[in-house]
């Protein structure tokens, strides 16, 4: 197995420390969810374990060594960093057979890849011809060409069509499923909790979270119940006897924080209470994700008001 290992990794371009003392693992197994506001470090951390820059301290090993050091790392780390790498010039074939021959492997791999990632009818199209979502799969059939234990993936879901994000999905899914170790940087909140097990969230520079993604939501956001009534100051009394608030919602159902589905529907029964509606709220990684970053974000815009 091959993880990622980052021990006080510390990035400062100048005066300003882009990534702050970072220590964390990507473990096997499992998709990592990359996570954080614009310049919050994540592509600064990447670029780092890939050997693309160097820190200021600390370090960042995949299997225990420095990228640098890895003997073929093509076959031992897959990353997506740019989709826009590629040579316009070349067919998507081409540049895929050009990173190939740096590591002797074979040409059949490359078809593979492609097919893999539904680019086989386009592979003898130049590049400058490609939709984004199309440059997209390119430099993910990259990523996967030298069948890699580690995947490293920055935005991969950039430009990708409804299907296409499907397809990533599942992808993710896969790769871990097969043991690989894999960490995806994203700012799509509902996408990430598709398909990520664990989160690493960062804001300037720091680690905030590292923690399975429903123990983050869980964590920061409180359960709730909807429950919709055709009395409602009646549910709302029955409630209150028993230590709940309930607060009207915009389409005339009620909410009651910190909650179980069980409870109220028992509170509702023994006051004679009719229930048109009674559903559990679980949060959202968003809603958990802007509790933790609100004061984060180097760049916000101003609230918008009611």
């Amino acid at each position: 197995m091959t993880r990622i290992d980052v021990h006080d990794l510390t990035k400062e371009y100048g005066s300003r420390r882009a990534v702050d003392q970072l220590t964390f693992r990507v473990e096997p197994g499992r998709v990592t969810g990359f996570l954080g506001p614009n310049g919050a470090g994540k592509s600064t951390t990447m670029r780092l374990v890939l050997g693309l820059d160097r820190p200021t301290a600390g370090t960042a090993t995949v299997g225990g060594r420095p990228y640098a050091a890895l003997d073929e790392p093509l076959r031992e780390v897959g990353a997506l960093l740019d989709a826009q790498a590629a040579h316009g010039s070349r067919t998507g074939r081409a540049h895929l057979l050009a990173l190939a021959a740096t590591h002797r492997i074979a040409p059949r791999r490359v078809d593979r890849v492609l097919e893999e990632t539904g680019l086989a009818s386009a592979a003898h199209r130049r590049v400058k011809t490609y939709s984004l979502g199309m440059r997209q799969r390119l430099g993910i059939a990259a990523a996967l060409l030298g069948d890699p234990r580690v995947v490293i993936l920055d935005e991969p879901a950039n430009g990708l069509d409804p299907e296409g994000i499907v397809w990533i999905r599942n992808l993710l899914r896969r790769l871990a499923d097969e043991g690989r170790t894999v960490l995806v940087s994203s700012h799509l909140m509902n996408e990430t909790a598709s398909f990520a097990d664990h989160l690493l969230v960062l804001g300037r520079g720091r680690l905030l979270a590292d923690m399975p993604m429903r123990a983050f939501i869980d964590a920061r956001v409180q359960p709730r119940v909807r429950v919709r009534t055709p009395d409602g100051v009646a549910l709302k009394e029955a409630l209150a006897r028993h230590g709940h608030q309930a607060a009207e919602t915009p389409d005339g159902a009620w909410s009651v924080t910190d909650a179980r589905v069980e409870d109220i529907g028992r509170i509702a029964s023994a006051a004679g209470v009719p229930l048109l509606e009674l559903a559990a709220e679980e949060g959202t990684l968003e809603q958990a994700y802007l509790d933790l970053t609100a004061s984060e974000a180097e760049f916000t815009a101003p609230r918008q008001e009611a």
